[in-house]
């Protein structure tokens, strides 16, 4: 979401990002780590003051065509993923009168979404195995006090009018997989702690996710049937979102261990014996990165927060890679989109030609899944 999570605490800490429509970071209240991902999934307009959102286009033609909205219906959607064969993507919506989000996969431009989760409790990143077979995600169902937890978010919901997206490191949270058809659902973490952020390696082999089960989220690696699990990062702080690199060597993450709520892009070896930090100005906050098929770059999200919460928007870039000596190197940067809309959680499509992304760009201001030609290499 590879997800942005946010709980409520009563009250909003002061400089809480969340204040200028949400981002990432970690803050502890009373043991619990709370990572506020709130930008994800959830309206700017929710967040502060209404305003009209301006693009510029002409800049954004540069590298995308074709820009169009793909879900619909749903009072919002988000962090999608591709099929393998890019026909199908699989997301996380807000059913109409249910508190918290549900996964839906859908036929690409066909607007009907199909039902894949429970219909009860959190869930959140989902994502396709590579021969496109199954799917995985992390769901609360399971939770035993669940009626409580949907009562209490009702409540809230009809006290502010409008849920805010918001969300916590739920220790009832597990990774499941189920059949495409939704079918054949099996859990796959069972250990205390807060378990999603899960993607498949390119062999399906291996699932890479967040864990919360030694005590802050960390980054941990199990083979695709749950067992075998290792953890590859060990870090203060949330260290979330990871991606395998299409060669399967490398896994890209976020984290905010060198300032809170600022994060910036780490990749580490699979073995977990090699890491690099990818960015480092801690007066921005960088997240959701996603290889591109060709792994000579990946694209991710970031704001710039040196001048306040309040001028701070989020817009996607790349960053072309190599490796030297052994390590993963980042270089130049190009921007992407240009609107003071949310554009977050980029990714592309298996053949490298389409790219999509969660944006607030709707005319409503929403959060939805949005989709373009992606120009380079054309």
């Amino acid at each position: 979401m590879s997800g942005i999570r946010c709980q409520a605490s009563g009250k909003r800490a002061p400089g809480s990002l969340l204040a200028a429509g949400g981002v990432c970071g970690t803050r502890r209240f009373s043991g619990v780590f709370i990572v506020i991902y709130g930008i994800f999934l959830a309206s700017v307009a929710l967040l502060q003051p209404a305003r009209d959102v301006v693009t510029d286009t002409a800049k954004e033609a540069e590298h995308l065509a074709n820009l169009r909205q793909v879900t619909f219906g749903l009072p919002r959607a988000g962090e999608g993923y591709f099929s393998p064969d890019g026909e199908w993507i699989v997301y996380q919506a807000y059913p109409i009168g249910y508190p918290f989000y549900q996964i839906y996969v859908q036929k690409l431009d066909e607007k009907t979404p199909r039902l894949i989760s429970t219909g009860r409790g959190r869930t959140t990143c989902a994502y396709f195995s590579p021969d496109g077979k199954q799917i995985i995600f992390a769901s609360s169902h399971t939770d035993p006090h669940i009626d409580q937890t949907e009562l209490k978010a009702r409540e809230e919901a009809a006290q502010a009018g409008r849920r805010r997206y918001q969300w916590d490191f739920d220790p009832h949270m597990d990774i499941y997989v189920v059949n495409f058809d939704g079918t054949g659902m099996r859990r796959l973490t069972d250990a205390p702690g807060y378990d999603a952020e899960g993607s498949f390696s390119p062999d399906g082999r291996q699932i890479v996710f967040t864990s919360s089960r030694d005590g802050d989220p960390d980054i941990f690696v199990m083979n695709a049937d749950g067992s075998d699990v290792r953890q590859i990062v060990n870090a203060s702080g949330y260290d979330g979102g990871p991606f395998f690199s299409p060669d399967g060597r490398w896994i890209i993450f976020r984290s905010d261990r060198q300032k809170e709520h600022m994060l910036q892009l780490f990749a580490v070896s699979v073995d977990g014996q090699t890491e690099v930090q990818l960015t480092s100005n801690l007066d921005e906050v960088s997240w959701c990165p996603y290889f591109h098929p060709s792994g000579k770059y990946l694209v991710w999200s970031k704001a710039d927060y040196s001048r306040g919460p309040s001028s701070a928007h989020f817009n996607l870039f790349t960053m072309e890679l190599s490796e030297v000596g052994g390590k993963l190197q980042g270089g130049a940067v190009t921007q992407i989109t240009h609107s003071t809309a949310a554009d977050v959680l980029p990714v592309f499509s298996p053949d490298g030609k389409k790219l999509m992304w969660t944006s607030t760009r709707t005319p409503d201001g929403s959060s939805q899944l949005w989709i373009a030609d992606w120009l380079r290499g054309k």
